[in-house]
């Protein structure tokens, strides 16, 4: 299975082994499928074809075992199997490590809408704060057997660059293969100057080379220490997708992992039909109809928003309860004392000369300088706790003295 690059928590430098040193990596289990294949229009003529074809579903083969068991059963068929767009998922026991897994996504998501019991929207989880981990996606240029070429931006993210295998050396007498440890290497393409240009490059003009991207998550529910992924081709659903994504973020504080609220809540893939915009043979605008996935977030803003005022809740009360739970004698600015908890308030009167009466409590309430005074007995400067009241209520500064009813 594939594996993505994914972020530390932290900064601890990761130590250097013969492997090499690198970032953490999220193995994957098992491949979701956005869609599925079905005969081509010659295969489906040919009853040995259909035959082949039929079995292999049946027996819950993935269409790479089917399209290769079509080739090499009828090899002038050039093309046995095309992709068919649909509006569910396609989940096939051959595409996992473990093949239950798939019967078990089937179960506890599946449903029937009158094309069988299919899957058509399920929960996933994410397991990194960055959609470039997420969403790893790139244009690529596929051979008979493996990729020929394909981008990756500079260190700076400025510069696509078009990447190639680089050739297999040989020694000196040009007849023996060196062993290349770690794998092949990789080099700039010799075309375009390495630099990875679509209106320039011949592949992509001719539709060899295109944009491949993958969701990794996690299934709430399906035991699996490795993730899953779901391919797709679609640049509205990964532009869509990457939008959802930075929406959320920014409502959680950078933050697109685990679940999405206290509530559990959780990410959901589905599938929408959409009229998608392209340009045709000729030049003109047309639009076709399309299922392309969904990333769904269902969760109430308003709670994300409250959230993160909660969070700095947690920073007044939690510096209160310190001071509380410590004891000493705080001094408070301007030259007055505060009284430590359990020491007489008469002891807190002022010292320095220029420092009034509080002002009183109106109906029983307390005036916004008792209120600010109370947090500065706490260590708590006015600047910070009119920042957390003003987000949490309203704008002390606007109120008038005694408006302070309710804070207290």
């Amino acid at each position: 299975m594939t594996q993505s690059i994914v972020s530390h928590r932290g900064s601890d430098a990761v130590p250097a082994t013969v492997l090499g040193q690198g970032p953490a990596r999220i193995p994957t289990g098992g491949k979701i499928r956005a869609g599925t294949k079905t005969l081509s229009r010659t295969a489906a003529e040919n009853p040995q074809a259909r035959a082949i074809y039929e079995q292999g579903v049946a027996a819950g083969q993935s269409f790479d075992q089917i399209e290769q068991a079509l080739v090499t059963a009828l090899p002038r068929i050039k093309t046995p199997l095309v992709p068919k767009n649909v509006p569910w998922f396609t989940v096939r026991g051959q595409d996992f490590s473990n093949p239950e897994i798939a019967q078990q996504i089937l179960r506890a998501f599946g449903e029937d809408r009158g094309d069988g019991h299919r899957l058509y929207r399920f929960p996933v989880v994410f397991p990194s704060d960055h959609w470039q981990v997420v969403m790893p996606h790139e244009l690529a240029a596929w051979g008979a057997s493996e990729k020929r070429y394909w981008s990756e931006y500079s260190p700076d993210g400025r510069v696509r660059h078009c990447k190639t295998h680089a050739p297999v050396p040989f020694d000196d007498s040009g007849k023996r293969v060196i062993r290349v440890f770690g794998g092949r290497k990789t080099v700039a393409r010799d075309a375009n100057g390495g630099i990875c240009d679509p209106e320039a490059c011949p592949e992509y003009q001719q539709r060899q080379c295109n944009l491949s991207g993958r969701f990794l998550f996690f299934i709430p529910g399906i035991r699996s220490i490795s993730a899953f992924e779901l391919h797709t081709r679609s640049f509205y659903a990964m532009n869509a997708a990457i939008q959802k994504f930075e929406t959320i973020g920014f409502l959680r504080g950078g933050r697109i992992s685990g679940f999405l609220d206290s509530q559990r809540t959780p990410f959901y893939l589905s599938k929408k039909l959409v009229e998608v915009a392209h340009i045709d043979e000729q030049g003109r605008p047309a639009r076709v109809p399309q299922w392309i996935i969904e990333l769904e977030a269902p969760v109430d803003v308003t709670a994300l928003l409250r959230d993160r005022d909660d969070d700095e809740a947690a920073l007044v009360q939690a510096q209160l309860a310190t001071q509380i739970l410590s004891g000493p004698t705080v001094l408070a600015a301007e030259g007055d004392r505060v009284a430590a908890p359990g020491e007489p308030q008469d002891s807190a009167a002022p010292t320095s000369a220029h420092a009034g009466p509080r002002p009183q409590a109106r109906d029983g309430r307390p005036s916004l300088e008792d209120l600010l005074s109370r947090a500065l007995a706490c260590g708590i400067d006015r600047q910070r706790y009119t920042a957390y009241a003003n987000l949490r209520w309203a704008r002390l500064e606007d109120q008038p003295a005694g408006a302070g009813a309710g804070l207290g």
